[in-house]
């Protein structure tokens, strides 16, 4: 017999959960509970709620485990800390090879995926961010909003999502044919762009087709 395939398997955080620092409402968050619940691993972690509009993640304890003081962190059971989202998803693509690879599979993939990754951050997530922060004064306690500066950005941010209209014309996904972390993270953002006014506009009809798809996707419940 092929011994191969009943060759248990162990995986990281079996015996102990390992613990993420989030902020249930924050965009970041989502990002990672939309991971790890398309590849089945909720179970794996204890979430603890952050209140970041107290300063929580301002106290000496949060920042031991993140000096930039940001959600998510994810806490490991021998006790090391990862923050960053996309550096906690790495850490469950590689930990859990078993489940669904949502950063590629072959070089190309993965090569594909980083590329869209690279392009969300820089012109899609990281504008809408600046633009909550600085046209809301959510964070005005602890930053000086520029208005103009955030207004900029949400007009990068319009002109983002007509580029990814255009771009998903005949498309389910945002590349490799397939659902992606891609797709988590653009995901996100269009619905987080909400809270400064920016929505899918009635002539993008690519766009709305392809978030409706993913809304439909039982990790966007997360």
């Amino acid at each position: 017999a092929n011994l191969l395939y009943s060759k248990p398997v162990f995986y990281p955080g079996d015996n102990d959960k390992m613990k993420i620092f989030e902020t249930r409402s924050a965009r970041t968050p989502r990002r990672v509970r939309m991971f790890m619940a398309e590849k089945g691993l909720l179970d794996k972690a204890e979430f603890i709620e952050i209140d970041i509009q107290k300063g929580e993640n301002l106290t000496p304890e949060f920042v031991a485990r993140n000096p930039m003081k940001k959600v998510p962190v994810m806490e490991l059971d021998d006790g090391t800390c990862i923050a960053e989202t996309m550096a906690i998803c790495r850490y469950f693509e590689e930990a859990y090879p078993d489940t669904p690879k949502l950063m590629g599979e072959t070089a190309t993939e993965k090569a594909l995926v980083e590329q869209w990754l690279r392009w969300l951050e820089f012109y899609f997530f990281m504008p809408t961010g600046m633009c909550f922060q600085h046209t809301t004064g959510y964070f005005k306690d602890r930053m000086t909003p520029i208005k103009e500066w955030g207004e900029e950005c949400g007009q990068g941010v319009e002109k983002f999502m007509q580029c990814l209209n255009k771009h998903l014309e005949g498309k389910d996904y945002i590349c490799c044919d397939r659902f992606t972390a891609a797709d988590i993270n653009a995901f996100t953002t269009v619905a987080f762009a909400r809270v400064v006014n920016i929505r899918i506009k009635p002539e993008q009809a690519n766009l709305q087709a392809w978030f409706d798809r993913i809304k439909a996707r039982p990790s966007a419940q997360a």
